[in-house]
């Protein structure tokens, strides 16, 4: 039985992080931060990998990730760009406005559409999941109905950043369901607790092991149709403007909220690293190194 695909966004222009993100070598051999995600998935029955990037990163991309999965892992690479998908008149009010960046994490995910034919997981290309993540998504996505959608939610205090805020996913979630997903934009650990200022200035409060999206989705092939029709009104609603994008949490709970789909919530008490900004990077590489010498992964992960 072929198992399911995991889909890598790694389109990203990483404006926080001042560069590249989803190509800087983190790991003991040279290896970026997909490398462990790609590694895992193998390792817990995925059967492959499709790589939504730009083409003016490609040859790049395929020199310093490709290149060492090469004879290792079954992969293909789609495309993200301002204009795909996207409808003439809807064009032209972007470019109106100037508009520079594509259109957020279901527009990319609808750009790798063609090359998904599983049930498959998504995810971002420069956060670490942890094993414990794809063994449980792995294991529901390879199952033999797959109906509803996943999710494997972390806590809010292991995904901070110590050096400013952070985008998360906050989710309700009853009888083993997610029931809700608020997309909070800035979030960030202050003297006095864990706080999210809106764009209106209020602040709200948040627990420490809130329940947060890190974007490590899964979904049956089913999905497709109204994930189109969600981005479709997204941007019949907000293609004239320059900055806006869809995210998949934000189409998670439209799903939800309109009882198109189901969402499991997976236990797995994964722990979250990642490098939403430059001063995260010497973190994460002690991190990849603690893991290589506890015997997790091996120092070169592909032969």
């Amino acid at each position: 039985m072929k198992g399911p695909v995991l889909v890598v966004l790694a389109a990203g222009m990483g404006s926080r992080y001042g560069g590249l993100k989803q190509m800087d070598r983190i790991g003991t051999n040279g290896e970026v931060l997909l490398d462990y995600s790609v590694f895992d998935a193998m390792r817990s029955g995925f059967s492959k990998v499709v790589f939504v990037i730009r083409q003016d990163i490609e040859k790049d991309f395929r020199e310093i990730v490709l290149g060492r999965m090469k004879g290792s892992v079954n992969c293909e690479v789609a495309f993200q760009e301002l204009d795909k998908l996207i409808p003439p008149e809807i064009m032209e009010k972007s470019r109106a406005v100037n508009r520079t960046k594509p259109w957020g994490t279901t527009h990319a995910l609808l750009c790798a559409k063609d090359a998904i034919d599983a049930p498959f997981a998504v995810l971002n290309a420069d956060d670490f999941y942890g094993k414990e993540a794809f063994d449980a998504i792995g294991s529901y996505l390879s199952g033999p109905e797959v109906r509803d959608g996943a999710i494997v939610p972390y806590k809010l205090e292991r995904t901070l950043s110590p050096k400013g805020s952070v985008a998360r996913g906050v989710c309700e979630i009853r009888d083993g369901y997610l029931t809700s997903v608020n997309e909070l934009l800035a979030i960030e650990r202050e003297a006095g607790g864990i706080f999210n200022t809106a764009p209106d200035g209020s602040r709200r409060e948040l627990a420490p092991d809130t329940p947060v999206s890190m974007n490590f989705w899964g979904f049956p092939l089913e999905v497709f149709p109204d994930m189109e029709r969600y981005f479709s009104d997204f941007l019949a609603e907000s293609g004239d403007q320059p900055k806006s994008e869809c995210y998949l949490p934000m189409a998670a709970d439209w799903f939800i909220k309109n009882n198109l789909l189901k969402i499991r919530s997976l236990e797995a008490d994964p722990h979250w690293f990642g490098v939403t900004y430059k001063e995260d990077r010497e973190a994460a590489i002690k991190r990849i190194a603690d893991l290589v010498s506890q015997g997790i992964y091996p120092a070169k992960l592909w032969s």
